[in-house]
């Protein structure tokens, strides 16, 4: 089937095909005089390649190095505030100069280490200035920086370490240098390791304090920092992404000075995000650094706009964000859909614990705001209440809201449409540096993605008869291939140099995307049908309000069937799902006619009430299934909800289904014994 490219039936554009080993396709003409290396390929496996740049009449601005993507800011916000930090019960900031310096130094300290040009430096760590200043100072230095997230097993650890071929190591704390010094040994390329934050409890070789490392840079002079800058090409790797590996082992997805650069200079502007001159934008930085979504929106973008950077504490998602929000006010926030969904929750619960008269008000107030912005009418709400709310939870100077990273569901953007609040969804992936299709103040459809950001193409393949396909990525922000990974590169791009996104999608008459699904979670019947699990998972989390996770089943299978997990309290030190029920999932019960408050006392059958009410809801579900393939059949609750530490989730909250499917394999068999 001819694709659909940017809403319009077109052919392949007549890209001619290049003949070198990569088998590789271009359409770009490279800009004259550009500073950019011998590429003859769209793509490389190899750290120390290059490639050439998707530069056509969409996106003709000069590529830049991050080095002079940061010098331009350092010209034009050197004196304003870059990166706050709390120590104690004070705030310290950085302005743009010195964040420049330290990371200069930084860049030094690491040559002093034996850093090697393509070598990277490994980042392990919760979000803070001296992770910035190590991620640009290893960029500066002509080092490829690698996030690892805090979350980590030692073997993960080691398989990124390994795989970046790490020359040096920066860990947070005692935790995180535990887990290297386990596999240290196992690493031929590791020279370093610095220790950013905490005391050293021991003196070990090449181990250094974070004081100890900027002061190794006092012995690297300028002019030899300087030539290594001056050597670097746009189109050569600086940064690797490494996926959460929730179909299989992680892959490092390398970008390029350009695909960061002319990222964080056109999609944040597609998000309407300000720069200083016009406004200093706020932000407070809390999700994991190791993820594309975080890096562009934090690091980078901080970085080409002038944003002023606040970290939030390292026990944020256990409850402190909304005190580190309460004091910086931010003007713009991101979170994953999780991260809305417990905020929503949070809400919910102070709000069923406030007395007759202001609940009412409370809800009154938000059902209003909801239909206005339903209607998108220029109704504003005038309320104490709902500016109260957004208050205290920190956000009542926000004027941008942005959710990425894994679908969020319709009952959670409704929600905070009640507050008035618009949640703007950003839509890419690691492989395309972030997003390619954004949602902002001046494109914003409900449930939709957005429009794919200016400068980018994208095209629907393989579309069915509702117009829906698989989406394709072209642009600047398309990654230079998988270190070492050659077939899963060519799997990654066609034959044209398009990137797969793996996501069915469709795109209405303005341009707004919509995503449906997963390939990949497709679930294929035994009878041959097709079905998106999102949606009917989606419904059934709206329908039932106790429900934290659902998981739809199927695939290969003779009918669907559904795991659910319950809404219950988190420990705060473990992170760890309790039995305790949260809240509003006790206030469910209640309604029902149940008086059980914790996971125990439903599972297994034991509170006939609750299972009966899940069973309406489930056919409510049901009754508006489009077939009967689509119908779930049976379904039960899993003991414990969902969660990192268990497994389940990704870093970045999103479901690992090939892990559920193994951990809960008993359960899921069960379902299909005759």
């Amino acid at each position: 089937m001819t694709p659909i490219i940017d809403g319009q039936t077109v052919g392949t554009r007549g890209l001619k095909k290049n003949n070198n080993k990569n088998g590789a396709v271009s359409q770009c003409t490279v800009l004259a005089g550009a500073e950019l290396a011998p590429a003859q390929c769209l793509w490389t496996t190899e750290a120390s390649g290059s490639v050439q740049l998707r530069m056509d009449e969409l996106c003709p601005e000069q590529p830049i190095t991050v080095y002079q993507m940061f010098t331009n800011s350092v010209q034009k916000y050197g004196k304003l505030t870059a990166l706050a930090s709390k120590r104690g019960n004070k705030w310290e900031k950085v302005t743009f100069s010195e964040y420049y310096h330290l990371s200069r130094m930084a860049a030094k300290g690491f040559l002093k280490l034996g850093l090697e040009q393509f070598h990277s430096v490994a980042i392990l760590g919760f979000n803070s200035a001296e992770w910035f200043i190590a991620a640009v100072g290893t960029v500066f230095a002509g080092g490829i920086m690698a996030g690892i997230y805090t979350t980590n097993s030692p073997d993960a650890c080691l398989y990124v370490a390994k795989d970046s071929r790490a020359n040096i190591i920066v860990v947070e704390n005692q935790k995180q240098l535990d887990k290297i010094l386990q596999v240290k040994d196992k690493l031929p390329h590791l020279k370093a390791i610095v220790q950013y934050s905490g005391s050293l409890k021991e003196k070990l070789p090449n181990f250094y304090s974070w004081e100890e490392f900027m002061g190794l840079g006092l012995e690297v002079s300028d002019q030899e920092l300087d030539e290594i800058i001056s050597s670097q090409k746009a189109n050569q790797c600086c940064a690797l992404i490494y996926t959460s590996g929730t179909t299989g082992s992680p892959k490092g997805v390398m970008l390029s000075h350009d695909n960061i650069t002319w990222t964080a200079h056109h999609a944040s502007r597609a998000g309407d995000m300000q720069p200083a001159e016009i406004r200093q934008e706020s932000l407070v930085s809390y999700l994991p650094l190791s993820h594309i979504a975080a890096q562009i929106y934090d690091l980078w973008t901080g970085i080409q706009w002038g944003e002023q950077v606040s970290f939030a504490q390292p026990d944020a998602l256990k409850g402190s964000l909304v005190d580190t929000l309460r004091e910086v006010t931010p003007t713009a926030h991101m979170g994953v859909p999780r991260v809305w969904e417990k905020i929503m929750e949070k809400i919910k619960e102070g709000i069923s614990r406030c007395g007759y008269m202001k609940r009412k008000l409370v809800t009154w107030a938000m059902s209003v705001s909801l239909e206005a912005n339903q209607r998108l009418t220029k109704y504003i709400i005038y309320s104490l209440v709902l500016q109260k709310l957004r208050a205290e939870l920190g956000i009542s100077n926000c004027v941008k809201f942005f959710s990425g990273a894994a679908p969020i569901g319709n009952e959670t953007l409704q929600f905070f449409l009640g507050l008035n609040i618009r949640l703007y969804e950003a839509y890419g992936m690691s492989e395309s540096s972030g997003p390619h299709f954004m949602s902002g103040p001046k494109a914003y459809r409900f449930s939709s993605c957005g429009k794919v950001v200016p400068g980018c193409r994208y095209k629907l393949v393989n579309v069915d008869a509702d117009g829906i396909g698989e989406v394709c990525f072209w642009g600047r922000n398309v990654f230079m291939g998988f270190l070492n990974l050659e077939d899963k590169t060519k799997e990654a791009l066609d034959e044209d140099g398009w990137l797969r996104s793996g996501d069915l999608g469709k795109v209405d008459e303005d341009g707004f995307l919509y995503i449906t699904g997963r390939i990949k979670e497709l679930i294929i019947t035994a009878g041959g049908e097709n079905i998106a699990p999102l949606s009917i998972e989606d419904a059934v989390k709206q329908e039932l309000p106790i429900i934290s996770n659902a998981m739809l089943i199927g695939d290969k299978r003779k009918f669907l069937s559904m795991l659910l997990t319950l809404k219950c309290t988190i420990n705060p030190e473990t992170t760890e799902p309790t039995d305790i029920l949260s809240l509003g999932a006790v206030e469910f019960c209640q309604r029902h006619g149940s008086q059980s408050t914790k996971v125990s006392d439903i599972i297994g059958g034991k509170d006939k009430i609750v299972y009966q009410s899940i069973e309406e809801g489930i056919e409510r579900v049901n009754s508006k299934a489009t077939s009967n393939a689509q119908r779930i059949q049976k379904w039960t609750i899993i003991g414990k909800d969902f969660s990192i530490v268990g497994g389940e989730l990704g870093p970045t909250m999103k479901l690992r289904r090939p892990v559920v499917l193994q951990m809960y394999h008993g359960e899921i068999e069960s379902f299909y014994r005759e």
